[in-house]
């Protein structure tokens, strides 16, 4: 385990401006290998952006834009309800992460993800889950790095295999 420090990151609601940054920022298919292959067409982002006000607006927490120590927008993270009915952790809060291939490798989602639980902890959430593809070795680790529990594994509705890690927030020490 590297003892680098980690980066300082901002975390805002997601304006309307956002959509445009997360559309471009995600406009990769490194980025989006395990999300379809490519970035959705910005009317998506539109509506992503505008529920995630809502949720945080609603439950205290959303997906936030991440910004890095420059205020660029380098992607996003947070937590919100699981958003699928008929496969995965339904009813469960489910906490992520999408970086920019420019920020991967510097420990920008391990903060990211962090800052998260101690945000949802701080809104009454008991628990959360992680729902990562089995092939996404990087947000693997991010989740041993937080402390989750690989729980259970489901087949995606694209036939993909996921895996759902789950971590008792209220049980948890932050350094």
């Amino acid at each position: 385990m590297s003892s680098r420090p980690l980066p300082v990151i901002q975390l805002r609601v997601p304006t309307d401006e956002d959509a445009l940054a997360w559309h471009r920022v995600f406009d990769d298919p490194e980025v989006m290998e395990f999300h379809g292959g490519r970035s959705a067409e910005l009317s998506v982002y539109e509506e992503l952006t505008a529920r995630q006000r809502k949720h945080d607006a609603e439950h205290g927490f959303c997906l936030w834009t991440m910004l890095d120590e420059d205020g660029e927008v380098i992607g996003f993270t947070g937590a919100q309800p699981w958003p699928h009915e008929g496969f995965g952790p339904v009813g469960e809060i489910e906490i992520g992460w999408r970086l920019a291939r420019s920020a991967w490798g510097r420990g920008y989602a391990t903060t990211a993800a962090r800052t998260t639980l101690e945000r949802v902890r701080a809104a009454g959430v008991e628990r959360v889950v992680a729902m990562v593809n089995s092939r996404n070795e990087r947000s693997i680790a991010v989740t041993r790095r937080l402390g989750m529990e690989h729980a259970e594994t489901f087949v995606t509705v694209s036939q993909q295999e996921a895996y759902c890690f789950r971590l008792e927030v209220g049980a948890i020490s932050l350094p």
